[in-house]
């Protein structure tokens, strides 16, 4: 059962409470770059994403994202570090969320103009925990980044906010590892009611990153931890999005988009099955209803997984049934079964 915490709200965008997982990527543009930030945001924006985040390298990105504010389709977030005047800026461009840790701003006055414009706006901030900058204080007491470590560095920066009486505040406790990862959520999810947001950081390229986020957040979802989630990956962001909707059909959280089922292939496989399926993954991937499409090779398990999505193929010799809801359509030549599955799919989800 998902743990119950407070809830804010990133633009219209609600966190926590009971809220279902929310989808966040991070822009990798240069943010002074505004027709190319927003021309990635729109990318996201397609693939899913519900929140979006800008580096605020200096004052310059800091200005901009009044540009970006202003033509993005979701809600924007700042990410700011060390500096209090590049917060009070981007707050001033109208974000909707600032992720900052008090602690790392310097003199509390400082901490305390950024609260006062941020409660005046109600714009939320997220304290974010990473083992590679963690204080050095609590590396000499603790030796590495441990998870105790890294709680008790989330907990001092929510201290901070809880005396200037601010509680618009969300968390992330993020390290590269996933076993210390697991761990320290869980610890976080114990010590607090604050909205969690969870991730693997500094996870890898596309495929080993995707390999470590599914193990890691797919066991803190499956555990009832986390209110919003980034996937964190080398490469080109929309991946991040795919791959987060990917882990929550998985685990039945949310449906967004297709559920494809194929098989790995094996030598009963009669036809040329993985560049079929790879097209129709491919060539589906902005399809948003949420069906079933199975895409299968051999007469054993094929004709049964087939009958059970929405739409599919099971092949045979040269050749493959076409499936839609459980009811044969006609036999399909191989090399016109990707076309045969596409055009169906798409006919019945109005997107030809």
């Amino acid at each position: 059962m998902k743990k119950l915490t407070r809830q804010i709200m990133i633009g219209n965008v609600p966190i926590g409470g009971g809220a279902p997982c929310s989808v966040q990527s991070m822009c990798s543009t240069d943010t002074r770059n505004v027709a190319a930030t927003l021309e990635q945001i729109g990318r996201l924006a397609e693939a899913g994403c519900e929140i979006v985040r800008c580096a605020v390298p200096d004052m310059d990105a800091a200005k901009a994202l009044a540009a970006i504010k202003a033509g993005s389709p979701m809600p924007l977030i700042a990410d700011i570090h060390f500096d209090y005047k590049l917060a009070l800026q981007a707050l001033e461009s109208g974000v909707d969320g600032l992720r900052l840790n008090p602690g790392n701003i310097g003199e509390r006055w400082k901490v305390a103009e950024v609260v006062k414009a941020a409660a005046e706006r109600q714009i939320p901030i997220r304290i974010g925990v990473n083992g590679g900058s963690l204080e050095k204080e609590l590396l000499v007491k603790y030796g590495h980044p441990t998870p105790e470590a890294m709680v008790e560095s989330a907990l001092g920066h929510v201290r901070i906010l809880e005396e200037l009486n601010y509680r618009e505040i969300k968390i992330s406790i993020k390290v590269s590892d996933v076993l210390r990862t697991l761990e320290a959520y869980r610890l976080l999810s114990d010590a607090v009611d604050y909205p969690l947001h969870i991730g693997v950081t500094e996870a890898g390229t596309v495929f080993s990153g995707t390999i470590k986020s599914s193990v890691g957040l797919g066991i803190l979802l499956h555990q009832g931890i986390g209110d919003t989630m980034r996937v964190s990956l080398t490469g080109d962001p929309v991946h991040e999005v795919r791959v987060a909707y990917d882990i929550l059909k998985s685990l039945g959280i949310r449906q967004r988009g297709i559920n494809f089922v194929s098989c790995p292939t094996c030598g009963r496989c009669q036809v040329d099955l993985i560049p079929v399926a790879e097209e129709v993954e491919r060539r589906l991937a902005y399809v948003e209803s949420n069906i079933t499409v199975a895409v299968m090779g051999c007469s054993v398990n094929g004709p049964g997984e087939a009958r059970e999505a929405d739409f599919g193929i099971a092949g045979g010799r040269g050749e493959g049934l076409l499936f839609k809801h459980g009811e044969i359509l006609r036999k399909v030549p191989q090399d016109q079964l990707a076309d045969a599955l596409i055009e169906e799919v798409l006919k019945a989800t109005s997107k030809a």
